[in-house]
């Protein structure tokens, strides 16, 4: 899947004018508090999403990501595909506050079975499984289903409506920007960065994230009356065509949202897979972003 720079896609196809990203920015040398130590309105909020067990790319996301949020949050799908499920489950309890369960999550737990899920995914589901530690288990069953409603947006998986449903394009994603009663929702499930938008006038957009360089930073402008579905990008298990990990900062006082890319130690998760035995193609699709 290609990439369009600074540029949206108008809901009849044809593309509008240019949208209000700015390319290639520093990243900002930001001066947050830890998470977890939450003011009584975080302004920079840092959104993770999908880390399907992939404990490399979550360290170097946090690398990254350290000094420049305030509170940190999670859209699910902490579990699943990778190598290292309970390492990342405790982990990302030490640095988030407010987490949703995704379908991850719930069939790895044994909320559900995976008979929804590909033979590949299933295969996964088994054996993690049998390595998630009962306390680590309890942790996931007891996870929220969303919407999770903070201060100004709302935390969805999948959609507002269904927490599986995937929102690919417009015939998901417009019925449910019609029906928001908030102006910003965040949502993961699909593992690919950008989003979608209504406009005050009433116009869809889908937007259409270019990749930031290792160091730089996409910044999108928010726009008063506007509604957006935010995705943040996959951490673990990217599906864009851009291996590397993907995540997001939301800017409350400066209205945007700043969108991150990040390379991490593949080839490290990749051999923990085979060691593991894990199926092959999930190795393999790692490197590809797909």
């Amino acid at each position: 899947m290609g990439w369009r720079r600074g540029r949206a896609r108008d809901f009849c196809g044809a593309f509008g004018t240019p949208w209000n990203i700015i390319p290639g920015s520093r990243l900002p040398d930001g001066k947050g508090g830890q998470a977890g130590r939450v003011p009584e309105r975080a302004l920079r909020i840092l959104i993770l999403s999908d880390i399907h067990s992939n404990l490399e790319a979550f360290e170097k996301y946090m690398e990254l990501a350290e000094g420049r949020y305030e509170r940190a949050v999670c859209l699910g799908d902490l579990v699943g595909y990778g190598p290292d499920p309970n390492a990342v489950v405790e982990r990302l309890r030490q640095v988030t506050d407010a987490v949703i369960r995704g379908n991850h999550d719930k069939a790895c737990s044994g909320l559900t079975d995976a008979g929804d899920f590909n033979l590949l995914a299933r295969l996964a589901t088994d054996w993690t499984r049998k390595q998630l530690t009962p306390e680590n288990i309890s942790y996931l069953r007891s996870l929220p289903e969303g919407p999770l409603v903070q201060e100004g947006f709302q935390l969805v998986h999948g959609s507002p409506e269904r927490e599986d449903e995937y929102l690919f394009g417009a015939a998901q994603a417009l019925p449910e920007l019609r029906k928001a009663t908030f102006q910003i929702t965040l949502f993961g499930h699909t593992h690919r960065q950008g989003g979608f938008l209504m406009h005050a006038h009433g116009r869809f957009q889908t937007i259409h994230i270019p990749p930031a360089k290792d160091g730089l930073v996409e910044t999108l402008e928010l726009e008063a009356g506007a509604r957006y579905l935010i995705n943040p990008g996959s951490v673990g298990q990217p599906r864009d065509g851009d291996w590397r990990a993907g995540f997001a900062v939301l800017d409350q006082k400066a209205k945007q949202v700043e969108y991150y890319r990040t390379r991490y130690d593949l080839a490290v998760t990749q051999t923990k897979m085979m060691q593991a035995r894990l199926p092959e193609p999930l190795i393999r699709r790692l490197e590809l972003g797909r």
